[in-house]
């Protein structure tokens, strides 16, 4: 997975207010209980309306009072299906849906004023971002996309296209009735744009859509086809509420991942639910991640030096001169996995769970997790899980390996990375618009003291584990509200991890104070 996940290391604690998940949940089911009720009790009503429609006399025809009776019980076999379907997605501990076919809403019908082509950059998740942002703006600038282009130039060399990740027709036809999405420019601009050249451009980071209407839009009626070099971050967190559900709809419903990934993926998720539940860490302790980074506690002189002569080698990283100990201290370094295991001993988690690893190869090895698996022996990964067989098609494409780590991701009884990165962000985000499913986003600020006190002595374990357990009493995936600071979108909770325009409204719940 890689570099994506090294580009926004920072977090902000954001203010969380609480949400009663219980009361909706039984207010819900009660309608329901209230609707079942009202059609059964009118379908066994029908018992009283004899009265009123058939005759006394002994003539009465018993074929039709036959008739009568068993098209009463149809329509209670009719109203038990209907309330069975509604309840489908509480059924069990796992959600149950009825499959259908699905449903493409008519194209909408708008004067195209241009052509946007895009050239996304980083991994997976960096990409995904990209792309919903990409689709926002043809939206509202009445474009039509050409379907975006996938990085194959950065660090992981995965060659993969669009359509070896997501399922292209379905993308292109859920997103009908909104923006005119095509796989190819057609003919006759394919031949302009050999002519005349194509015109590119960097759109600025961090944008609002008054720079896309303003700026951008003119350029479209001058050249007809534009491309964007560039995808990630090219739209702000706080954007008007039609452009935030566009980007919502595109995450969450049009960018379905190819049938091959989504069935590997179910299967990976079928092994763990066999055995129990499953917690998928994120661990981020990769070569790239460290390199990139300047993190380096846990590694001898050695990797320190391997680690520093890869982060210099490659010419698009910037910094170069890093000081590991205060960028630590900052909490901007990912955890080792000893320190991993720690953290997890101290928010109580079961030592037999299942710890599913989300990650590329670990740096150290084996040497260097079994410090996490003395306290967690139960750890695996899609490559312990699966034969060899059955990862073939996706072993070199490190993008498509990261798309079966993403499934697992949201199916998970908890998800917790160990660094801020795009994966983190926009897997958090996912299990928060599946119904705020657990996801512990460490304050590693707050964290790295509190084990380093612990280290020397100055807290012991039950201080320990109780400071670990209030710094993230607020930090569970429940709902929140966005940390805004206008005019710095860096610092700002990232729209993908937490879009609160697509979620359920939040409850806040008054204090409660004395009657005077």
């Amino acid at each position: 997975m890689g570099m994506e996940d090294s580009k926004r290391g920072f977090e902000e604690e954001v203010a969380l207010v609480e949400y009663d998940k219980v009361e909706l949940k039984c207010s819900i089911n009660d309608v329901r209980a209230e609707k079942w009720k009202n059609l059964v009790a009118g379908a066994m009503n029908l018992d009283k309306l004899k009265s009123l429609m058939l005759p006394k006399s002994p003539g009465f025809d018993q074929f039709r009072l036959w008739m009568l009776v068993i098209t009463t019980m149809v329509i209670l076999l009719w109203v038990f299906a209907l309330q069975l379907a509604s309840m489908g997605d509480n059924i069990g501990s796992t959600t149950v849906k009825f499959d259908s076919p699905p449903y493409f809403p008519p194209p909408r019908v708008y004067n195209n004023e241009g052509y946007l082509m895009v050239s996304c950059n980083g991994g997976l998740n960096q990409m995904r971002a990209g792309i919903c942002d990409m689709v926002a703006i043809a939206r509202f600038l009445n474009l039509t996309l050409v379907v975006p282009e996938l990085d194959k130039t950065s660090f992981w060399h995965d060659n993969s296209q669009f359509k070896d990740i997501w399922n292209v027709d379905y993308f292109i036809k859920s997103l009908g009735n909104e923006v005119r999405i095509i796989k190819h420019l057609p003919p006759r601009l394919r031949k302009k744009v050999q002519r005349d050249g194509l015109y590119s451009m960097y759109p600025v980071s961090w944008s609002n859509m008054s720079y896309y209407y303003n700026t951008v839009f003119p350029r479209f009626r001058k050249y007809e086809v534009v491309r964007f070099i560039k995808t990630d971050a090219r739209l702000g967190n706080n954007l008007p509420v039609e452009v935030q559900k566009m980007r919502c709809r595109v995450n969450y419903e049009a960018l379905r991942f190819t049938p091959a990934i989504e069935e590997m993926g179910k299967k990976i998720i079928r092994i763990l639910r066999g055995k129990g539940p499953f917690l998928v860490l994120h661990l981020r302790y990769e070569m790239d991640m460290l390199a990139f980074s300047g993190c380096s506690e846990g590694c001898n002189q050695s990797e320190v030096e391997e680690l520093t002569r890869m982060r210099y080698a490659i010419p698009w990283w910037k910094e170069k001169e890093i000081d590991p100990k205060s960028k630590r201290e900052a909490g901007l370094c990912p955890l080792t996995p000893l320190e991993t295991a720690i953290t997890l001993r101290a928010f109580n988690i079961d030592p037999q769970i299942q710890i599913y690893i989300a990650a590329g190869d670990i740096y150290g090895g084996n040497k260097r997790l079994a410090a996490l698996k003395a306290f967690y022996p139960n750890l695996v990964k899609k490559e312990t899980l699966l034969p060899p067989a059955d990862l073939k098609p996706f072993q070199n494409y490190s993008n498509q390996m990261a798309a079966l780590d993403y499934l697992v991701s949201l199916d998970s009884d908890i998800f917790l990375p160990t660094y801020g990165g795009n994966m983190a962000k926009v897997v958090e985000g996912h299990r928060r618009y599946l119904g705020y499913k657990m996801t512990i986003s460490l304050d590693r600020l707050v964290l790295i003291s509190l084990i380093d006190r612990y280290k020397n002595g100055t807290l012991n374990w039950n201080e320990f584990s109780q400071a670990v357990k209030a710094a993230h009493a607020n930090r569970m995936g429940s709902p929140s509200q966005r940390l805004q600071f206008p005019g710095k979108p860096k610092l700002e909770d990232y729209f993908y991890t937490n879009p609160q325009e697509c979620l359920p409204s939040i409850v806040v719940r008054k204090p409660v104070t004395e009657m005077g």
